[in-house]
This record gives C-alpha cells, structure tokens and sequence, in this order.
C-alpha cells in the first residue's frame, strides 16, 4: 500500500471551509416565549398578557428568515394565529351581552 493513498495521512488534510448561505436551526426564542404566553392567557383568561402576547408575535413575524431556516419546526404565523386567537377568546366576554340581571336567582 503506498502511503499517498493513505487517507490518513497528514498532508492530505484541508482546512474546513464553512458555505456562505449556512443552513441553521434558528432557535426562534421570541416565538416560543410569544406561544407559551399565548397558552398562559388561554388558561388563566388574563386579557392584560395578551396585548405584549400580540407584540411579541408580531416580532417575530418581521424577524423570521425564511432564507435561512430549515423546514418544520414552530413558525411565526403560528405564533401570531395563537396571539390573535388569545386576544379575541379572552376579550369575548367583555363583549358578550348578558341579558338576565345579576343577583341572587329567587327559590320558586
């Protein structure tokens, strides 16, 4: 066996040269935060969270890279979808009208 044919041989080796558009995983943090948030509202029916929920969402849409991210995984719109979703579901009652008066309900 000579020994330039031998793959491990030293003077053979190339230095690692990274390609200019890398694909990463882009740990999209603010999206993550804006969705568990966004659950948070959904559960405790707190409408004050929802406002920063929405702010946060719409963040993300505007700093997503399309470009440079992998396929899969939590996307912005969805993000966004849960933000508007929780605004809506934790204003409706305000917006409800109710039609019985409150108070005691009287024993017939």
């Amino acid at each position: 066996m000579s020994s330039s044919s031998d793959p491990r041989d030293p003077a053979l080796e190339t230095k690692l040269t990274l390609p200019r558009t890398w694909h990463a995983e882009s740990p999209d943090s603010l999206g993550s935060m804006g969705m568990f948030l966004a659950g948070m509202v959904l559960v405790t029916r707190n409408r004050f969270i929802a406002w920063p929920v929405l702010l946060l969402a719409v963040g993300g849409v505007f700093n997503q890279h399309p470009l440079r991210t992998k396929e899969g995984g939590n996307t912005p719109w969805a993000s966004l979808a849960m933000a508007v979703f929780a605004l809506i579901v934790s204003h409706a009652p305000l917006m409800m009208v109710n039609s019985r008066p409150s108070g005691p309900v009287p024993i017939q």
